[in-house]
């Protein structure tokens, strides 16, 4: 399955990936997980981390609020909110694009 990536409108549907730019990379130096971007970079807190870990252009946010509403014994509807909402802030950044199948 090939996959390319676009901008993203953030529904429970979307399978967000990082940008094509953007590379989650752990900072030996610091410590601390950090996106990296063109003369920018990011250092998000661990459950965004856990979050983004996630987001590998198969997961759709559904699955993902699932799997962490799971984990974590949380109420979905609460865990769901703050998921679409940080990934809503991450893709207005340009952090995220969503996969999509490039076969016909």
């Amino acid at each position: 399955m090939a996959l390319r990536s676009r901008r993203i409108d953030i529904t429970e549907e979307s399978r967000p990936i990082l940008a094509r730019h953007a590379r989650l990379k752990f900072d030996e130096a610091r410590q601390v997980w950090v996106i990296l971007v063109p003369e920018r970079v990011l250092a998000p807190d661990e459950i965004a981390v856990e979050i983004l870990q996630l987001c590998d252009g198969v997961r759709n946010v559904n699955q993902i609020i699932d799997m962490l509403a799971a984990k974590y014994t949380a109420d979905r509807d609460a865990i769901g909110a703050d998921v679409i909402t940080m990934l809503k802030d991450l893709a207005e950044k340009g952090f995220l694009a969503e996969a999509r199948d490039t076969n016909p």
